[in-house]
This record gives C-alpha cells, structure tokens and sequence, in this order.
C-alpha cells in the first residue's frame, strides 16, 4: 500500500468515527419528541393491575435471624445447618454450625424452601400428609418439623429451616427463635 492510499484510508477512518461520535453525541443531547411513548410508567400507571410491590427480607435480617437460630441450638449443645430462604425458595443466608452433618445442609434449605411456600410451619404440613401424600413429591420439599416462615403482614416473605437436631420438634423451636428475633 503505498503512501497516498495509506493517507486517504486513515482520513476516511477518522471521518466516519468522528461522524458517528457526532451523531451519537447529538442523539444523546436531543430531546424525545412529545409524540413518542414513554419508557417509564407514570405514576398512575404504577397503581393498576400489571405491577405489584412485594417485601423482601434485607441480608442483614437474614443473618441476625439465622445466628439468632444456630445459638438457640447452640445453647442447648445441638449441631445444626440453618437457612433463610426468600419468598421464592432462593437461598439468602446459610450457617452451618460446627459438627452439624452432611445432611443438615439440604435438609435445612428444603425445610425452609416448603415453609414460606406454604406459609406454615413444616410440622404441621408434615400432618397434612395423611390427606394429600403426594405433597412429599413437589421437588424441593421437605415436610419434617424445622421449618418457620417469616412473615408480614400475615404473608410469607421468607422461610427459616434448621436440621440436625434429634427431633423436627427441636428444629422447629429453634427456627421459631430466628423469627423471633426479627421482631426485636
């Protein structure tokens, strides 16, 4: 390529960047015309039927209320796995306790996953049973006691789950002292 070529290559390489950095530039600056429809809802817009605000609980929540249950547990010189799920099953927070088993870590997830499903206790899910077997099918359940929701204003905004007690009755009572503690 010799020099004459190489020349005018460059200066059409800068005239069509400095083109589109104009264009984008002055895109940027202009104003949208009345006409065109609007990106964000209007305030009025917000209060119809096709948006809903929901409450979530904050990470620091989530922790102060699964310490609050691994010290209950604690106290009593039990080994468990607690977990705070979200209003959709997602894990926010997990503690697994020193010496708690392998198992506890699932267990706790799940139990809590089917506590803030329900929006009751997996004790008394768990006698539901009797009626509907085939509730221990839906994947990511667990119906055995340990498992609290959380809630407000009478709606479930997260789950509380404890495993690796001896019994769901111990799990339960210590995932209750995570709520507990959100209310102070």
């Amino acid at each position: 390529m010799n020099t004459r070529t190489r020349v005018l290559t460059g200066t059409a390489l800068a005239i069509a960047l400095g083109a589109g950095t104009f264009g984008a530039v002055s895109a940027s600056a202009t104003p949208a015309p009345e006409s065109a429809p609007a990106a964000v809802a209007k305030k009025e817009e917000v209060k119809d039927k096709n948006f809903t605000t929901t409450t979530h609980l904050t990470i620091d929540a989530a922790t102060r209320a699964a310490q609050a249950s691994l010290e209950a547990a604690q106290s009593e010189n039990q080994k468990v796995t607690v977990a705070v799920v979200d209003r959709n099953g997602n894990t926010i927070v997990t503690l697994r306790g020193d010496g708690a088993g392998p198992q506890s870590y699932e267990s706790a997830q799940r139990k809590a996953f089917t506590a803030v499903s329900w929006n009751a206790p997996t004790s008394v899910l768990a006698g539901r049973l009797a009626q509907a077997p085939n509730l221990k099918d839906i994947p990511g359940t667990l119906f055995l006691g340990g498992g609290v929701p959380v809630q407000a204003n009478g709606a479930p905004v997260a789950g509380i789950g404890v495993a690796g007690a001896p019994s769901g009755d111990l799990d339960e009572k210590f995932a209750k002292a995570g709520v507990d503690a959100l209310s102070k």
